[in-house]
């Protein structure tokens, strides 16, 4: 039986005024129940139905009169009365008051529990005016573009819980209680949303008008925030007061870091770095959470026969295992999970990175740190004169770096190290371009891992038809078609555009002995891919589309990250 027979109110009249047939209100209202907001907003932001046709049908319905919002003068309206919380949480805004009347507009009035909520809040009686539902959120927003946005409703246990565990700071004490109290209280609660929704990266960012602040996750940025403009100056000095930088100097880059205990037993450190802008200092902190480790080697994405490839080259007394890929793709979880496998009492382990991003336990690490001198080069001939196992090179930049990696992985050491470049073959090329002979890379590389971050389908995940020839043309082979179901991201309350967390896509290449005289040869990248291929390792492309086929990502999501 369809639901839609169950269809009433505004609902019934959109359906028998033929703007839309049952099915698709029907599923409208599902998919705005879903997404937390009314049908009306639902239907215009989605161009279903013309906000001013809405409003019109709406005012018949209700038998309500109807406002055009540019009509009016945004100056007089009380926004006092209602807090901008309310006001965004149920779509309302207030007008104008008469005595003990609140006149508020709304778009759709079949919303009693914002009604009860505003006469709760306000202790008057509340009087609905109709309104375009387009025009209502530019004006709602508006409205209280000057309030101190984001500072209410904060849960107080939450904020007063975060405490610092860094150092001295070049200011105020964090525990100044001063007007600055919203603003440190405000930061805070940026901070613990972006670890409760698992950011990886935190953007605060002024701008001649606005003032925005954005969070990584799963690899994709998005806005969370618009404080005050006139906070930016103050936010600015809160987070660099954190991160112990000086708070006067505004031309410079400057670099902190800042350790935040978030419980009894978890403390979590951000990378804090500032770049003076045209309108002030923008701020980017990364999440370094050391606990990412504890998910152990098969919560990767490895391929079964790519993770035996890997634990196999680390399992070797020696050799050169290299990671690739792009900023942001991994690398350094994939390093780190590597190191934590062989971190036993009988290995010694010395890492030098720039900068150290993960502290781990009986390993040896040391930052790179210019001005004192200590450089990659600097540290590995230190290294080599430990008695080392295990080194571990945060990135090979220079022919003298690649060099010293490459004569350890010869004497007997494990060397694991990453690259910036976008294939296994294109790694080769690139060594070889810095100046490593073809014949120190054939006899010391033992293993090229390049990988991507793709982020993971929603259980809200819908299946979807997609013609054979596509399917064939997408790169998937003929024996897998019609042998699995292809599924697109969809979106509910526990996602972000239909997507959760992230997964690795792989392509793990062993130096074989064919791929070895290949290089020997000085084959170019399309020799030496044609090469890997023949050695029955996949490709990036092929990896991701194994994904695809067990429904884990989305087969745009894997274009998305495989472009060539």
């Amino acid at each position: 039986m369809n639901d839609s027979v169950n269809l009433t109110g505004l609902a019934r009249q959109i359906v028998e005024a033929g703007l839309l047939d049952e099915k698709k209100t029907q599923d409208a209202l599902q998919q705005a129940k879903r997404n937390q907001v009314s049908l009306v907003t639902w239907l215009v932001q989605n161009k279903l139905v013309q906000s001013r046709v809405l409003m019109e049908l709406a005012s018949l319905q209700f038998g309500l009169v109807y406002l055009d919002l540019n009509a009016v003068n945004p100056e007089f309206f009380p926004k006092e009365l209602v807090s901008e919380k309310l006001a965004h949480q149920h779509r309302v805004l207030p007008l104008y008051q008469r005595v003990n009347k609140l006149y508020v507009a709304v778009s759709d009035p079949s919303s009693y529990q914002a009604l009860r909520d505003l006469q709760f809040s306000t202790g008057m009686t509340i009087e609905q005016i109709l309104v375009e539902d387009d025009k209502l959120g530019k004006a709602i927003d508006k409205l209280y573009e000057s309030a101190t946005d984001g500072l209410e409703g904060m849960d107080d246990a939450e904020l007063d819980g975060l405490r610092l565990e860094n150092t001295e700071a070049t200011g105020p004490s964090q525990n100044d209680e001063t007007d600055e109290t919203p603003v440190v209280r405000f930061v805070n609660k940026m901070l613990l949303d972006a670890i409760k929704s698992g950011s990886s990266d935190l953007h605060f960012e002024p701008y001649e008008k606005v003032y925005r602040v954005r969070f990584r996750t799963d690899g994709i940025l998005h806005e969370v925030a618009r404080p005050p403009i006139q906070l930016r100056d103050r936010i600015s000095a809160r987070l660099k007061i954190m991160a112990s930088m000086d708070i006067s100097e505004r031309r410079k880059p400057q670099d902190g870091r800042i350790k935040l205990k978030v419980t009894a037993n978890k403390s979590i450190d951000f990378r804090v770095n500032t770049l003076p802008t045209l309108w002030g200092e923008k701020i980017v902190m990364r999440i370094l959470d050391s606990s990412s480790l504890t998910l152990g080697i098969d919560a990767l994405g490895y391929e079964d026969d790519q993770k035996q490839l890997y634990l196999d080259a680390l399992a070797q007394p020696h050799g050169l295992i290299l990671v690739t890929g792009p900023t942001g793709s991994g690398k350094t979880v994939s390093l780190y999970t590597g190191l934590s496998i062989l971190n036993t009492e009988g290995v010694n382990i010395s890492t030098v990175e720039d900068p150290v991003e993960i502290n781990l336990e009986g390993v040896n690490q040391v930052s790179v740190n210019q001005k004192q001198g200590m450089d990659f080069t600097t540290a590995l001939r230190a290294f080599l004169r430990q008695d080392p196992d295990v080194i571990m090179v945060g990135e090979i930049r220079d022919l003298e770096t690649a060099e010293i990696a490459i004569k350890a992985a010869q004497t007997g050491h494990l060397v694991l190290s990453t690259l910036h470049t976008n294939s296994a073959a294109e790694t080769l090329n690139r060594l070889r371009n810095m100046g490593v002979a073809s014949f120190n890379l054939a006899t010391s590389l033992s293993l090229i891992i390049a990988q991507r971050l793709a982020r993971k389908l929603c259980s809200c995940k819908q299946a979807i038809d997609v013609p054979n020839e596509l399917l064939l043309k997408e790169g998937f082979s003929p024996e897998q078609i019609g042998t699995f179901t292809l599924y697109e991201a969809k979106g509910c309350d526990n996602c972000h555009a239909g997507y959760k967390g992230r997964v690795g896509i792989y392509e793990v290449v062993k130096n074989t002995p064919e791929l070895q005289r290949v290089i020997m040869a000085d084959g170019n990248a399309i020799d030496i891919s044609a090469q890997m291929r023949k050695d029955g390792f996949n490709s990036l492309r092929t990896s991701g589309l194994l994904k695809v086929v067990h429904g884990i990502t989305s087969l745009a999501e894997v274009n998305r990250v495989t472009k060539d």
